[in-house]
């Protein structure tokens, strides 16, 4: 009742300049991003470098790796390690790479500096989502911006690397999804999709950005300034932007969510029902979310064993119906940021020209985009998905049997393979928010993108230590995981056209209504009945 009546309103409202606010924050958020999220590929880049022997020493010869020398002392030899590098600045004219000396022993800080970034995001995502779930999205969006704009520009101003480090870690955990949920959450069903899809587009763009502005800037300090002084505009749509009305109503503040409601008729230009009829029906929809939560918690004399094994166990994974989805989008979370990172981060595997890339890995995420729309309003969200895993994960083992000297195809495959997963990444947004019901959305999209950035902080390294010694490995492991992860899509019920659930009692709702709709009669994977064992997976 609660979510189709809501529905009912945004349908009511239509799409106009109110919701083109939430858009444009959603999209240009989410243009921001690859600068930061990418950032190791051109700040700590590996650089050519040889060692600085001290003018006083002896040396007989300098190491192949240039890491340590021999040094003459008496009658015998001594190994000692370099600490001082000359670094080739042809390429990058400064880097973090030579202005601190990551070269040798420390070599695995580069790989450090971006999983700084992605351990923030461990952290950031799961407790932004329970602050927005808690307090409210907006407040949310706005405080973690103005955090992401100061540690962005102000890393510029930084000389020690273990500050760095630091900034780049908040900068990371105030990396959050919440622009994009609240643009879901006023957008009318019957453009949902498309602006799911559309709103990442920016992405692509950001990341083109990202390798221009590296090409043209090559002095670290003068590229991280100029990538990050445009997140001031960000403020603009956010100081236009409203609260949630959904999150408003379900969380009990109906007065705030007519305000939202009357402003948002008034920008769009439609009418609403009086203001006595939507405070019923706000009321309405309050009570159903406190009754289906209530029902979601009593105890049946046949369930207390049972309910007395998952004491305190999280909403996420409270009922069968829940957990399912909540295991299966960690995992798809999980691969789809291993393999979109990894190929982000696998230039020095796949090519010999950083610059050209990442400029055309951008390019190639524009059909992802764009493509995805019409083809998950034709064939729904499922199979796409499961679909473009499969492709991906395809594509990249192919890649193992090709000869390295055939460069031009190596890229190629890969440059497919990243179109794939990019559709992947992009549906899979639009599919999880579908998913998961309104009271733990935010938790649920939380804990999803921990999982994802999980991968995140995997990635560089399996890129910068993995590839260099097996090459092969790397297109194996994001070949497989994608394979993986199409199999387990394929264990979700479909959301095309399926009004959003708003607690998690209304799963069962949706449930009904799916296989009403697609004429479905046997089980589902988003099980009906409440014991695990009872359904046929």
């Amino acid at each position: 009742m609660g979510t189709s009546d809501f529905d009912d309103i945004l349908v009511r409202l239509g799409m106009g300049r109110w919701n083109l606010v939430y858009i444009i924050a959603a999209a240009y958020s989410c243009f921001l991003t690859p600068p930061q999220f990418l950032s190791g590929v051109y700040m700590v880049p590996h650089v050519e470098y040889t060692c600085l022997v001290p003018e006083n020493e002896t040396t007989v010869e300098l190491s192949s790796d240039s890491c340590s020398y021999l040094r003459n002392s008496s009658d015998t030899e001594e190994r000692i390690p370099c600490t001082k590098w000359s670094f080739n600045n042809s390429l990058f004219t400064s880097s973090i790479t030579s202005e601190f000396g990551l070269a040798c022993d420390h070599d695995y800080q580069r790989a450090n500096y971006q999983a700084a970034y992605m351990f923030g995001t461990l952290l950031g995502q799961y407790i932004g989502g329970y602050l927005a779930d808690r307090y409210g999205r907006k407040i949310v969006v706005v405080v973690t911006h103005v955090l992401m704009s100061i540690t962005a520009i102000g890393m510029v101003f930084l000389n020690s690397f273990i500050t760095i480090l630091i900034f780049r870690f908040i900068n990371g955990a105030v990396y959050l999804l919440m622009p994009f949920i609240l643009s879901m959450e006023v957008c009318t069903p019957k453009y949902r999709a498309a602006v799911g899809v559309l709103a990442g587009m920016p992405w692509a763009l950001g990341t083109i950005f990202w390798g221009s502005a590296a090409y043209f800037v090559r002095d670290w300090r003068y590229l991280q300034l100029t990538v990050s002084l445009p997140s001031l505009l960000i403020f603009i749509p956010l100081y236009l932007m409203d609260e949630s009305p959904r999150w408003l109503i379900v969380e009990g503040y109906h007065t705030k969510a007519l305000k939202v409601l009357k402003k948002a008729a008034k920008w769009n230009r439609a009418t609403l029902p009086s203001d006595e009829e939507l405070l019923k029906l706000f009321k309405d929809i309050e009570n159903q979310t406190v009754s289906n939560i209530s029902k979601q918690n009593e105890e049946s004399p046949n369930q207390e064993a049972k309910k007395s094994k998952s004491c305190g166990r999280p909403k996420l994974f409270s009922t069968p119906q829940i957990s399912i989805i909540t295991t299966v989008l960690c995992w798809s979370f999980f691969t789809v940021s291993l393999v979109f990172d990894g190929l982000n981060l696998s230039g020095d595997i796949y090519s010999a020209d950083p610059f050209l890339y990442i400029i055309l890995g951008g390019l190639v995420e524009v059909p992802g985009y764009t493509l995805s729309v019409p083809v998950i309003e034709r064939f729904g969200r499922k199979i796409p998905t499961a679909v473009n895993y499969f492709f991906c994960g395809v594509v990249i083992l192919v890649v193992i049997i090709i000869p390295a000297n055939i460069t031009w195809l190596v890229m190629t495959l890969v440059l497919l393979g990243k179109l794939f997963i990019t559709a992947a990444y992009q549906i899979i947004y639009v599919y999880s928010t579908e998913l998961f019901p309104t009271e733990v959305r935010s938790q649920g999209m939380g804990l999803a993108c921990v999982c994802q950035q999980a991968g995140s902080v995997l990635s560089p390294y399996i890129t910068t230590y993995i590839g260099p010694l097996c090459p092969w490995v790397p297109s194996v492991l994001f070949g497989g995981a994608s394979l993986l992860s199409g199999m387990t899509t394929l264990k979700l019920g479909e959301t095309l056209n399926i009004p959003l659930p708003d607690t998690v009692a209304d799963l069962e709702n949706v449930n009904r209504r799916r296989k009403e709709k697609h004429g479905e009669v046997t089980s589902d994977i988003i099980c009906q009945t409440e014991l695990k064992s009872d359904c046929d997976f």
